[in-house]
């Protein structure tokens, strides 16, 4: 499972020019599942992302996470983030997961997350949309749960 997660001031899903959702300050999250994800992945991403300390506090540390400062967050589904671009011009998502399993745990990452973060809204799967936000800082960041599940480095 990845995520680009980009903090911003708003962000909104438009589908056929009708604004589906938005949200103020929090978290734009883009969630793209792969067919080798397992259930586990949902709650390792979910807690990894609403425990990062990225935004600022009163010092302009990066130091507070979504919940200290009561951040919303708008999760839209996002399958290209499997994209293999490693042969030809065209990428291949043959490493994203099939769309009944994409539903199904795009679904139970975005419920996850509602149970964690008291704003959150969602694009709509399968569509085309627009989104727009409003990035703040801009602070964006990639996480991938098969790094996440990795152990950590020993500092020597």
């Amino acid at each position: 499972m990845k995520a680009v997660i980009q903090r911003v001031k708003r962000a909104s899903v438009k589908v056929n020019g009708e604004l589906i959702s938005q949200i103020s300050k929090g978290l734009l999250i883009l969630l793209g599942i792969g067919k080798n994800d397992e259930e586990e992945d949902i709650k390792i991403l979910a807690d990894k992302i609403v425990d990062l300390r990225i935004f600022s506090d009163e010092n302009g540390k990066m130091n507070l996470n979504i919940n200290d400062i009561n951040g919303s967050a708008l999760v839209v589904s996002q399958f290209t983030l499997f994209a293999d671009c490693r042969r030809g011009k065209r990428p291949d998502f043959t490493n994203a997961a099939d769309k009944e399993k994409a539903l199904d745990y795009y679904k139970k990452f975005v419920e996850y997350l509602k149970s964690k973060i008291g704003d959150v809204k969602e694009g709509v799967f399968q569509a085309y949309m627009e989104v727009e936000l409003i990035n703040d800082g801009p602070v964006t960041i990639i996480l991938d749960t098969e790094e996440l599940k990795k152990p950590r480095r020993r500092k020597e």
